[in-house]
């Protein structure tokens, strides 16, 4: 394959759990010795923590289970990651319907809730846990995992 699949993980912030999800997936990609075919980032709909690395308390909890978030900055999600990704899946709808916005109609269909890719058809969105307590994020990194091995499953049936 000549481009890899790329993959832009989008909450509002940035420093929480799409961080969390792009380390998850990084690291499931790299077990499966497919970081020359899958390559993922992620980004914030908002402004507010551009250059900052990841929460603490997601890269604690992250790092009991072997993930390492520390080289992560956050972002701003910009009009150019549309062309340039081929899945961009939100958090949660909020956040989807900001990016729906943002997004030039072509590129619509790139567009997904990251838990689309998760066991429970019912559970649509990847609570924010950063006005919680640790067990909020131990909740998200529990979600995260199970859609990240959904979404890699997804894609190696694409090909």
């Amino acid at each position: 394959m000549a481009q890899p699949i790329k993959i832009l993980f989008v909450c509002m912030g940035n420093i929480c759990r799409s961080p969390m999800a792009e380390g998850v997936f990084k690291h499931h990609v790299s077990e499966a010795k497919l970081d020359d075919w899958i390559a993922s980032d992620s980004a914030g709909t908002h402004d507010y923590h551009i250059g900052e690395a990841p929460d603490a308390r997601a890269q604690r909890i992250a790092g009991k289970r072997g993930y390492d978030l520390s080289r992560l900055r956050g972002r701003q999600v910009s009009r150019r990651d549309f062309d340039e990704f081929d899945y961009v899946l939100a958090m949660d709808e909020m956040n989807l319907r900001l990016l729906q916005r943002l997004c030039p109609t072509q590129h619509a269909h790139k567009l997904r809730l990251f838990m689309e890719f998760g066991a429970d058809p019912q559970v649509r969105e990847v609570p924010d846990p950063y006005y919680g307590g640790p067990e909020g994020f131990e909740r998200v990194l529990d979600m995260v995992e199970q859609a990240a091995r959904g979404l890699l499953d997804h894609l190696r049936e694409r090909c």
